[in-house]
């Protein structure tokens, strides 16, 4: 193989693993807190920051994904 065609399916592995995994975190997080909020709609006020405090940081890995696939030459 070419280095440009390896350097091709490292760049989408990295994107793929990167936007995988917090995909699945941000929608494990949003699922649990609408949960929450289903059975005491009371606490929705605490728990929407936090919720978006979590998925903040969750989609921060994905854009470290992205730097990274950016700095791959």
């Amino acid at each position: 193989m070419e280095h440009a065609s390896i350097l091709a399916l490292a760049k989408g592995i990295t994107m793929a693993v990167g936007g995988f995994a917090p995909a699945l975190a941000i929608g494990m997080l949003v699922s649990k807190a609408m949960e929450a909020i289903g059975r005491n709609p009371e606490s929705a006020g605490k728990l929407f920051v936090p919720m978006l405090l979590g998925a903040a940081f969750a989609e921060a890995i994905a854009i470290y994904a992205l730097v990274v696939v950016f700095t791959l030459k």
